[in-house]
């Protein structure tokens, strides 16, 4: 009786939806048709999985995290879905602090909480995740429930399922009770602790960079089959973007971050995501795309591509700056210096070739004096973040762990320098206005140096034609 009372309760949330609804709805209510639909129902799949790979990197992370709270329980919520309009909601997403101490991404039951309880008389905390699984198909909830019931949503999971698959200790949702003084992921403090214990990434979470990048470059290799074609369209930036985020679903659970597919333009608008442009022949299209892939590791990659597989002389002139300065930057990165040296360096290369153009309004020693600064009138961004599972991962970290921070073995961040002439610039030549190029890659920090996690995704802008050429002849 108590496991039936349990599964018809609503939360607040499953409350509101339904009453969204209710002025439409048609769900039988019948005695007869209850007593129906709760019969007949072959055995429930009740197979018990093997751990998934990132039940022990997990297990280590909350091991760090319990380090530093001895005696305090810690609460990690997964989260509720946010709604979109009326009672459609957006695709649901866990917290990325749960997901990097549960194991749990795509597949995460919305809702879900997991308690680190401390340990009596010993170092140490209890992991249980509490979360809803599946109903009876004796309840209401079964086909009566939009928000949760597994007629409108899906299968969920069993208690023992979870457990063995995740390799934690699972109670149902009703079980947990907030206590006063636990630690949330609001209180101070802990959001900023857990970006800084995600700066140095583990093999497991290196390796899912790895696939997400595999599966970015072939979402690029897709969209530049698509150039064709979206130089047919008024609104040809779309498809370039459908293109890509049909790669995202195939092997991924979505696109890492909003796309951009900015042609001609609006390669010039820094987080230009409306993408309803056109897609000329003889302009640049600059794309800055990741796959998120169901651990919700994310790549972010950046390639600038010319929409009829050649550059102009003064497009490769812009696009091959960019590249040095990016190949610059990589050049320094090692254990050991400061992140902000990355982008100071780059910086300076693109300055230079500024300078060189004739484009800076002073003298190049002057123009990198901190107080001047004119070049970053084409470059107004930085020139890294840190990359995992968010796409500007541990952005709550300190300043001084941060920018200021030392690198270390094992950090993963990107390398995107640019140059932008808007097209009604005129402080630089005609020639220039209206280009925009960013070159974008996903670096490894290793022992001694760094690997550019991306580096099979041609950069340089003859290996850009050469792939152009090949993609579209394949």
């Amino acid at each position: 009786m108590r496991d039936t009372v349990r599964m018809t309760e609503t939360t607040s949330a499953e409350s509101a939806a339904d009453s969204l609804t209710s002025n439409r709805s048609t769900t039988p209510q019948s005695e007869g048709f209850r007593a129906f639909i709760s019969s007949g129902w072959a055995e429930r799949d009740e197979t018990i999985p093997a751990p998934r790979p990132a039940a022990s990197s997990a297990a280590a992370h909350r091991a760090q995290l319990s380090a530093l709270h001895p005696g305090e329980r810690i609460v990690i919520a997964a989260g509720e879905p946010k709604q979109r309009s009326n009672d459609t909601d957006y695709p649901y997403r866990a917290h990325t602090a749960f997901a990097w101490l549960t194991g749990w991404g795509s597949d995460t039951v919305p809702g879900s909480v997991l308690v680190l309880e401390p340990r009596q008389g010993e170092d140490g905390h209890d992991a249980t995740l509490h979360f809803r699984e599946g109903a009876g198909r004796d309840t209401d909830e079964f086909y009566a429930n939009p928000a949760i019931g597994e007629f409108w949503t899906g299968a969920r999971p069993s208690l023992a399922q979870v457990a063995a698959d995740l390799q934690l200790a699972t109670a149902p949702l009703d079980d947990f009770r907030p206590r006063r003084g636990d630690l949330e992921l609001g209180s101070p403090g802990l959001a900023q602790e857990l970006s800084e214990l995600r700066l140095v990434k583990d093999d497991f979470e290196v390796g899912e960079l790895r696939a997400a990048i595999d599966a970015t470059h072939r979402g690029f290799e897709d969209l530049i089959r698509a150039l064709p074609r979206a130089a047919e369209h008024p609104r040809g930036e779309r498809i370039i973007e459908g293109a890509f985020a049909a790669r995202a679903r195939l092997e991924g659970n979505d696109v890492g971050y909003g796309t951009i597919a900015a042609a001609g333009p609006h390669a010039c608008i820094l987080h230009w995501t409306d993408n309803d442009g056109a897609v000329l022949p003889g302009d640049l299209v600059l794309v800055d795309a990741g796959v998120e892939m169901d651990s919700y590791f994310t790549a972010d990659i950046t390639r600038t591509l010319p929409v009829d597989g050649r550059f102009t002389e003064v497009q490769r002139r812009v696009y091959e700056a960019v590249r040095r300065a990016a190949d610059e930057a990589f050049a320094i990165v090692r254990p050991g210096i400061r992140f902000r040296e990355v982008h100071e360096t780059a910086l300076r290369s693109i300055a230079e070739s500024l300078d060189e153009w004739g484009v800076l309004p002073m003298p190049l020693a002057e123009a990198l004096e901190p107080q001047n600064q004119p070049h970053r009138r084409y470059m107004v961004h930085g020139t890294s973040h840190h990359l995992g599972l968010d796409v500007h991962d541990c952005a709550q970290a300190r300043r001084e762990m941060y920018l200021e921070g030392e690198v270390r073995e094992g950090m993963v961040f990107t390398i995107e320098p640019g140059m932008y002439f808007q097209p009604d610039d005129l402080t630089v030549p005609e020639e220039l206005r209206g280009i925009g190029v960013r070159i974008e890659d996903d670096i490894l920090v290793t022992a001694d140096g760094a690997e550019n996690l991306s580096i099979a995704i041609p950069r340089t802008a003859d290996d850009v034609e050469a792939w152009i050429a090949e993609v579209r002849l394949g």
